[in-house]
């Protein structure tokens, strides 16, 4: 609730694959496991997203958005 983007959760987020350098600090961050580990690069599995957008905030290189 308080750990929102926007104040509210909304639409699952998406990862840029050319921006990901598969740090995987979204993933732990992601309190319902919505971020799958891709190796090289991490993708999210929109029918867990919960759209709390803790990955978009932690992801140092911003390649989690809406």
């Amino acid at each position: 609730k308080g750990d929102t983007m926007r104040g509210q959760p909304g639409p699952a987020y998406i990862i840029d694959e050319n921006l990901c350098v598969g740090c995987k600090v979204c993933i732990k961050c992601c309190h319902v496991d919505a971020i799958i580990d891709k190796i090289l690069e991490c993708e999210i599995d929109p029918a867990i997203c919960v759209g709390c957008g803790r990955c978009a905030a932690h992801c140092p290189q911003h390649a989690i958005y809406r």
